[in-house]
């Protein structure tokens, strides 16, 4: 028999929707936001001349910087304000997730509640800006270097005031955004900063679709390809959906207690373990920490003489680290094993349940309350997350491949893909709990309607 909460969620209509008065403010607000968003990716930064950029850009095209400009919705490609995106962001929530399990204090500081949460996130906040301050100098230097090389006048005044204002615009566009992304999260509709990497995900696809069937007007991309391409998109879509949808339901039982008739009822729960616990932070997080290394590198080596020891080590490293290459390939695919079991650990915590289910009074039938319980659901747990990482590894990294064989854009790798899905189904599943939630209160208003009636 359906509850009175799937009776309520199947009632779900646009009607509905016009009535939510605040879930409308909440959208209208998160789409005024990316409009902000959008715009700050056209405004270049001071000192740069933007009609040479694109022709710049064209030159340095390909590999691992097509990458950084796809997630930070071409703002790379524009030298815009915001060219660094929210990436330096998610590579210090990634350093500073690693050491608080690893150190005492900072593990001290995890466990103190909402108030050590702030700090964390204030220690975060130190290290975007340590590492917005690093990768600028280097974009700075690096765009100086690209435009000597090329003969093209790309920076008004070379020099280290240039790259000063530069690494100070960049870090104050990157924090920036963290606020724009922490204001939809408060005050609009999902998560701000996975909304912003993937509105910049979003913004490349009309330029995508324009080439891509240019290129087939053209005659330099066979119908066949076009046609792979669309039936893979279309596998990836539903493969995705499935899987982020696809759950383990493990029963759970509570003591019988008395009903109205003199009766005894045994309530019985499910505790649902997704299997793919840690989202679309896996890719996420490995991208970001292969990106920061290899945008150093790549701007670097345009910067120093190769022919001394550390040039030809930085040239070697954008070599062998390009995207494409088997050994790119394999760190990315590394590191987003790595992040699938690490950020579970992360999210879910078997003793903490254990011990929750034991203070309610529920057990799973046949398995002992307390450390038996936290036992069996670490088993469990790390069962459907190795099934779930190399559900998301060959999701990321056979599209990858594929593009990287036939030389298409990476906009429609499975990264990006899965960042797409992921967002919009996280988003409209919150759509639809603000929605529930408006009608259960007024199911409770036209409760006490009725009684103030009686």
């Amino acid at each position: 028999m359906a509850s009175r909460a799937d009776n309520l969620a199947s009632s779900l209509s646009f009607s509905n929707f016009s009535k939510a008065t605040e879930l409308k403010q909440r959208i209208w607000f998160t789409i005024g936001a990316l409009i902000v968003f959008r715009f700050l990716s056209f405004v270049p930064l001071p000192g740069v001349n933007p009609l040479i950029l694109e022709t710049l850009y064209d030159q340095t095209r390909g590999g691992i910087l097509d990458m950084f400009n796809m997630f930070s919705g071409g703002s790379l490609e524009r030298m815009s304000l915001i060219a660094l995106g929210v990436m330096p962001y998610i590579t210090a929530s990634i350093v500073i997730q690693l050491a608080a399990s690893l150190h005492p204090s900072l593990m001290a500081l995890k466990k103190e509640g909402e108030a050590g949460r702030k700090k964390l996130n204030q220690y975060t906040r130190y290290g975007t800006v340590f590492l917005c301050a690093i990768q600028g100098w280097f974009l700075a230097s690096g765009l100086e270097a690209y435009a000597a090389s090329s003969g093209l006048q790309a920076v008004v005044d070379p020099g280290y005031m240039f790259r000063i204002v530069s690494v100070i615009n960049l870090v104050g566009g990157t924090m920036f955004l963290l606020w724009l992304g922490e204001q939809i999260t408060a005050r609009g509709i999902g998560n701000g900063v996975s909304l912003i990497i993937m509105a910049g995900i979003v913004a490349q696809f009309p330029t995508f679709t324009a080439n891509l069937f240019e290129g087939g007007r053209t005659g330099s991309i066979s119908g066949v390809l076009i046609g792979g391409l669309i039936v893979m998109v279309v596998i990836l879509i539903l493969v995705i959906c499935f899987f982020e949808r696809a759950q383990r339901r493990l029963l759970i039982q509570y003591p019988k207690r008395a009903t109205q008739r003199g009766g005894m009822q045994a309530d019985r729960s499910h505790l649902p373990l997704k299997l793919n616990t840690a989202g679309v932070i896996p890719p996420i997080f490995a991208s970001s920490l292969l990106l920061l290394p290899l945008t150093i590198t790549q701007f670097a080596g345009n910067s120093v003489d190769t022919s001394s020891t550390w040039g030809s080590v930085i040239v070697t490293l954008n070599q062998y680290l390009a995207h494409g290459q088997p050994l790119y390939m394999l760190l990315y695919a590394i590191g987003i094993l790595f992040f699938c079991f690490f950020y579970t650990a992360v999210v879910f915590n078997p003793e903490d349940t254990a011990e929750n289910l034991k203070k309610n009074g529920g057990f799973i039938p046949g398995i002992r309350p307390g450390k038996r319980t936290a036992d069996y659901l670490d088993y469990v747990l790390t069962r459907i997350t190795v099934v779930g990482a190399i559900y998301l590894t060959a999701v990321c990294i056979i599209p990858e491949w594929g593009i990287a064989q036939t030389g298409l854009p990476l906009f429609l790798g499975g990264t990006s893909l899965l960042i797409v899905v992921n967002v919009t189904v996280d988003t409209i599943s919150q759509i639809q709990s603000h929605l529930l939630a408006h009608q259960y209160g007024d199911l409770i208003k036209k409760a006490k309607l009725k009684g103030r009636m009686r």
